[in-house]
This record gives structure tokens, C-alpha cells and sequence, in this order.
């Protein structure tokens, strides 16, 4: 940490300290003047079927959830909002900034417990209402909204410990908020209704109060500080019912203006280098993005410019049925759930979103058809906005390079069945000093042949659990590339935090009609007591449909040198003399290894002993997955040849 870092969490820390002793920030909540009536940035008169929505709350009101890995899990309802539901652990309610959520211990795991408690589920039971009129489902949000403020009064226990759970928490409430008509809404006519209304904008008050004074700063200043931005921009939007909250309207503008341009480089990559945050991140500038346009707060055309280049970068990623490689952490986050269904894909609607608003053909062919997510914040025009565009000559992919983000597509017959698409990485680790959501995956590439993931980024699976598995999947043999000596890349200084990390970049790049050439080198190795330097050279030959590999490692002494192949799940592995088939049901390709009489392969598949051959599709969920691994001891100078026949 910087000195400044180091002062401002000093000082924080106590500062926090004299709200704990309530030496400040326990001043009364004003009244709230209701005379002011925002425009609404969701419609409650969507054109969907209103089918599973209705299904999907009356599981709500049953006490029935989906969080993470427990499908269909049975809750009370309302739930205890303070216990994990995974372990069943319940956190106290000591003062919230300043306990200790990251102990298993004392708060079982604080993913699934604040998952709960962003209320999503809200969403799902006001959606129901606005297209039923069935006022028990805004019982049931009744219901939940009074025993959550029972159950975590202000500034208390682990849902008042990050800003930025409580800005996705107000912007859900926004969204629950005007689905059920806002603060005119005849739900509110009689006196009991009254009461929890005004319950409701207090809290509201609180939470915004809390976030504006949490702003999370410094090297902490990642997708967090957007999201916490992003809900003080909204609740100020939806309930400006005080001087105060309007008044911070400006900076939380402010923020998200600058840190649009800051977080996400000018080729549209998102510099946590995670493909997930990517979505989470787009989430937050886009729904702001409709809030303010929505309500006479219009962003800039930097802002509106950077966040239609981050929907090409997804655009160009996105395989030609829709697959994204899994780069970097994934928890599964999502701002807001506006869509029900298991079909349902974030990174498409995003696209679809994206061209509706910015008339983009492009992504409407990628997006393939218009989702219910965007129905709602688009409105009654937004399938007419969606169809009305035009394909002629449109050319995909948008791009092939992201130099500033580090990603290169080598492929042909993009968006055809004999679609190759091959991604390579060659960007940093992450963002900012701690790079907490990238992984140690320099040099590593993924594969799709017509859009089946033949070789995989396997994923994330955990974040504060279950360390082992955490570092196995953020670390280097986790990925197609090169491992020495048994080492990542860059060296971990804990879940969320890289010490030393290495540096990677591209050398050469070429996109011909008959061949595509990438070039690229990582330093992360030359911080042995021998240093090595790894280079690798991928070469596409399109007419072949081949990719040769070359990596070269420059060092003096002898070294373990292993190489990586991680395949999706659904691949079956045999043997060759030379190497393996890999096959997915009718398709097939082949991997020809290194040719050295000291070198030997494996295939794992759900191995504990080493960690290797898994993938993670979703957060604390993980299958068996084969990985081939080749390994030999070289000394000195050395290249190594591979060759993958698609």
C-alpha cells in the first residue's frame, strides 16, 4: 500500500471505531418529502410471459431459493437474514464495518450469505405483482422488508460490513420499488401500509448514508467502487425525497464517469481480466446509463462510447454459440435477476440490451434473439427497436485485437459450423496493485471448434473457502499454458491479493487470410535463483486448420517444465503415439506433444492428489473435467513444439 492508502485506512479504521461507539453517524432520518415523483427506468408493462414469473415467486413466497450450488434450497420465509445458509452458521450482530467476515468461523461462508440478502428474489415478487395485481406477492415482500430491518438493524452485523452488498441491495429495491408502483403506488393507501413505507424509505436513507461513507478507495478501488457508485446513483434517482441524498447525486455521477474510463481499458476490456466481471461491471454502467437517461441525467459520450466498446470485446470473445471463456474470478454475480429461466445467458442479454440502445446489427446477431431482462428495462418498443435492424454487411468478429487488454482471436470461418476460435492471452494480471480477481494464466489460450469448448479456462469455483481449491484454480496450472519448477507465475499473498506478478505482453501479431499469427512473452518465471524467460509463438494455419505452439523458455540451469491442456467435460481423451484424441461426441482434434525422449504425459480427471482436472461452471459448484499434463526436466535453452490438428 501506498502511504495515502495507508493514512486513509488509519484513519478510516478510526473513525469507524466512533461510529461503533456512535460518537457519530447516528443522526435521526429526516422526514422524507414525497412531493417529487421520479420517472420509473424499469416497465412494469414488459411484453413477457408472465408464466414463470408467476412460478418462480410463488417458489419465492414458499421459502424456496436457488443461491450458488443449493438449487431449489428450502428456507423459512421470511429467511434468518444473518445465517449462511450453506453451513448454517449464524454471524452475531456485532458492528458490521468492523467484523471479521473473511472467518468461516464466525460467519460460515459470506458469499452465500450475502447473496441472500442483495434481494434478488425481491425483484422475482414484484415482477409477479406487476403482472398479476396480486397483492399477495407484495405481502410476502412485506413480509421479508420488516424482519430484514428487525433482523439487521443499522451499521449491525455482516449485511451493514460492505458498501457494496448495500448498494446492490438499494438497487434491487429500486427496481422492487417501482414495479410496485412507487411511493404513489395504491399498496401504500392505508395506515399500516403507510407505516412500513415510511420503514422502508428510512432504511433506505441508511443505506444510502452508508454507502456514500464506505466508498471503498485506493487499491480496494475495483468493480466494487463502481457497484457502490452505481447504487448511490440510483437511490438518489429513485427516492430523491431528501437534500442529502439529492445532493450526492453529483458525485456518485461523478465516480461512475470516471471510473468507466479508468476500470475498463479503450478496446472495451475490462481490467479486472475476469470475462464475469466484465458482465457484472457492464451491469452497473448500463443500468445507470438507463436510470439517469430515464431521469434527465444524461453521462457523457466517453462513458456511453467506453461501455458499447466493452460489449464488442464480448461480442468478439463470445464463440458461435454464444460460449465466453471463463478469464479470471467468477462468482456468479449479478446486479439485478430481471429474467427467469435456465436459458437465460447474461452475456447475450447484454448484447441484446446493447443493441437496442445503440442500434448495433452486430450485436443482435450475436445476442441471437431479444431476452425478458432487456424487455424490462427497454420497454414496449424493445422488440420492434431489436428486430428493425438490418444485417447486411455485417462482419464478425468485431475485433481481434484487444492490445490493451491483452486478448488476441486467432480463428476462421467465424460464425459457421467449422467456426475455429482461439483466444490467447497475453494481458496483466489484473487490476490495480493487488490484482484480486485476475488469475496466473499468462500465455494461456482456449479453443472452440464450432462452438464446442475443446479447450477450456476451467473457472473459479471458490473465493474465501476452501483454500486449496481457491488457489488451484486462480493458479497457473489451472490453465493451457507453461508451469516451472511447480511455481504460478505470480506469487499469491492470499485469496484476493498477488505479491509479485508477472508481466506478460505481445511481441508480434498477424491476421491474414491464410494464416494468423500470435507472439507473446511472460517474465513471471525470471524471479528464480536461475531465471526463466517464456515466450510462445501460436500459428493458425487456416487452410490446414492446424495451430503450432511453440514455446520457448531461455535459462541456464535445469528446470521442471510442464505443459497444460485443460478440455471440457463433455471431451473424451485417447491415446496416440505421438500424443492424444481429443473427441466431443462427432467432432474431433488432435494433440501432438513436444518430442523429447525425456518427456511424459497423463491425463487427469477428478484428481484430489495432485489438484487437476476439473472445471468449475458455476461459483462452489465443480465436475470432473480432463486435463492433459506433460512434463520433463530440461537444463538450458530449450523449444518446445506442439501441434493441434482441429
Amino acid at each position: 500500500m501506498t502511504p495515502a492508502e495507508v493514512s486513509h485506512r488509519l484513519l478510516r479504521t478510526l473513525s469507524m471505531q466512533a461510529e461503533r461507539a456512535g460518537l457519530v453517524g447516528s443522526e435521526v432520518v429526516p422526514p422524507a418529502d414525497l412531493a417529487t415523483t421520479p420517472r420509473p427506468w424499469v416497465h412494469a408493462a414488459a411484453k413477457v410471459d408472465a408464466t414463470r414469473y408467476l412460478a418462480a415467486a410463488d417458489c419465492v413466497a414458499a421459502g424456496k431459493l436457488d443461491l450458488f450450488a443449493l438449487q431449489d434450497v428450502g428456507l423459512d420465509s421470511p429467511p434468518r437474514w444473518n445465517r449462511d445458509p450453506k453451513t448454517g452458521v449464524e454471524a452475531p450482530l456485532k458492528f458490521g464495518k468492523l467484523l471479521d467476515y473473511r472467518n468461516t468461523r464466525l460467519v460460515g461462508d459470506i458469499k452465500y450469505l450475502w447473496e441472500l440478502n442483495r434481494h434478488l428474489h425481491l425483484v422475482t415478487l414484484a415482477q409477479a405483482y406487476a403482472l398479476s395485481r396480486d397483492v399477495r406477492y407484495f405481502h410476502v415482500i412485506w413480509q421479508h422488508l420488516e424482519s430484514w430491518f428487525a433482523a439487521c438493524p443499522y451499521r449491525m452485523g455482516p449485511n451493514w460490513s460492505s458498501a457494496l452488498e448495500a448498494a446492490i441491495r438499494l438497487i434491487n429495491w429500486s427496481v422492487t420499488w417501482q414495479l410496485l408502483g412507487g411511493a404513489r403506488s395504491p399498496l401504500f393507501e392505508d395506515a399500516e401500509s403507510v407505516r412500513f413505507r415510511q420503514r422502508w424509505l428510512e432504511s433506505v436513507y441508511q443505506h444510502a448514508r452508508f454507502v456514500r461513507g464506505h466508498f471503498s478507495l485506493h487499491s480496494s478501488a475495483n468493480n466494487h467502487l463502481i457497484g457502490e457508485a452505481a447504487g448511490l446513483f440510483i437511490a438518489a434517482l429513485t427516492w430523491p425525497h431528501w437534500r442529502s441524498v439529492r445532493s450526492w447525486l453529483p458525485a456518485a455521477k461523478a465516480i461512475l464517469e470516471r471510473e468507466a474510463l479508468l476500470q475498463n481499458a479503450p478496446d472495451g476490456v475490462n481490467r479486472e481480466q475476469a470475462a464475469s466481471y466484465q458482465q457484472f461491471v457492464l451491469d452497473f454502467l448500463l443500468i445507470s446509463l438507463l436510470a439517469g437517461k430515464a431521469n434527465g441525467q444524461s453521462f457523457s459520450a466517453a462513458y456511453e462510447s467506453r461501455i458499447e466498446a466493452m460489449l464488442e470485446y464480448l461480442c468478439s470473445i463470445m464463440d458461435v454459440k454464444g460460449n465466453v471463456p471463463m478469464f479470471g474470478d467468477a462468482d456468479d454475480g449479478l446486479v439485478v435477476r430481471l429474467a427467469q429461466g435456465g436459458d437465460f445467458s447474461p452475456y447475450r442479454s447484454l448484447l441484446a440490451t446493447g443493441a437496442v440502445l445503440f442500434q448495433r446489427d452486430e450485436f443482435r446477431l450475436k445476442a441471437g434473439e431479444l431476452d425478458d431482462k432487456t424487455r424490462w428495462l427497454a420497454g414496449s418498443r424493445a422488440d420492434a427497436l431489436f428486430q428493425g435492424q438490418s444485417a447486411a454487411q455485417t462482419r464478425l468478429p468485431l475485433r481481434q485485437a484487444f492490445p490493451a487488454g491483452g486478448y488476441y482471436i486467432l480463428g476462421c470461418d467465424f460464425e459457421t459450423d467449422r467456426e475455429i476460435r482461439l483466444i490467447a492471452d497475453a494481458g496483466p494480471v489484473g487490476y490495480r496493485s493487488i490484482a484480486a480477481h485476475g488469475h496466473a494464466d499468462a500465455l494461456a489460450f482456449t479453443l472452440s471448434i464450432g462452438g464446442v469448448e475443446f479447450l477450456i479456462d476451467p473457472g473459479t469455483y471458490a473465493y474465501h473457502t476452501q483454500g486449496p481449491w481457491r488457489q488451484y484454480f486462480r493458479g497457473t496450472s489451472a490453465h493451457n499454458t507453461v508451469r516451472v519448477d511447480g511455481r504460478d507465475q505470480s506469487q499469491s499473498g492470499g485469496n484476493f491479493m498477488w505479491l509479485r506478478k508477472a508481466r506478460a505482453g505481445c511481441s508480434f501479431w498477424s491476421s491474414t487470410d491464410e494464416s494468423d499469427v500470435f507472439e507473446g512473452w511472460q517474465d513471471g518465471y525470471t524471479r528464480l535463483a536461475d531465471p526463466v524467460m517464456h515466450r510462445r509463438r501460436i500459428t493458425l494455419h487456416k487452410a490446414a486448420r492446424r495451430v503450432v505452439i511453440e514455446d520457448t523458455l531461455q535459462m541456464a540451469g535445469e528446470h521442471d517444465i510442464e505443459l497444460f491442456f485443460h478440455c471440457g467435460e463433455r471431451c473424451r481423451i485417447d491415446p496416440l503415439p505421438d500424443g492424444y484424441a481429443v473427441r466431443h461426441e462427432a467432432s474431433m482434434l488432435t494433440i501432438t506433444l513436444p518430442h523429447s525422449e525425456y518427456g511424459s504425459s497423463c491425463v487427469y480427471h477428478g484428481s484430489s492428489a495432485p489438484i487437476s482436472g476439473w472445471v468449475s461452471r458455476r461459483f462452489d459448484d465443480k465436475q470432473p473435467s480432463p486435463t492433459i499434463a506433460w512434463r520433463v526436466r530440461l537444463k538450458g535453452d530449450a523449444v518446445l513444439r506442439s501441434e493441434i490438428i482441429c
